[in-house]
């Protein structure tokens, strides 16, 4: 079975959710975070599964820029300057179908390593 090509891809600025719309009618939205955090790059997923790096501080990452490569993937261009990486309509849909698993995937890898969601801030005090 292949797998289904989106028809319209649409990204919420203000949810910061892109959209994917199917064929016959059923409509995903991905949160960016949930996006940029499984990002299929070598940098994200290193070249075997051993050498994945965990993504933190990812909350409020948005999308600058979304281009299609040829007639099998996207490629997003978020605004923490990540580009890297395609995402192939294959990818895509399983992120979608199995969208709360990956997402209690990613907030357990996160609580076991202490890290945040939350970008580190670090405070500066003047005299």
């Amino acid at each position: 079975m292949s797998v289904p090509i989106p028809t319209r891809v649409h990204y919420h600025k203000g949810d910061r959710e892109l959209e994917l719309g199917y064929p016959d009618g059923q409509s995903y939205r991905l949160p960016v975070e949930l996006l940029r955090v499984y990002s299929p790059s070598a940098e994200v997923q290193g070249h075997h599964p051993s050498e994945a790096v965990l993504q933190t501080g990812k909350r409020h990452v948005g999308l600058l820029d979304i281009s299609q490569t040829g007639r099998y993937a996207l490629k997003l261009h978020f605004d923490d300057g990540h580009d890297t990486g395609l995402y192939t309509w294959e990818y895509l849909h399983d992120m979608a179908i199995h969208r709360q698993a990956w997402w209690e995937d990613y907030l357990a890898r996160l609580a076991r390593a202490g890290a945040s969601r939350d970008a580190s801030v670090i405070r500066i005090h003047q005299v």
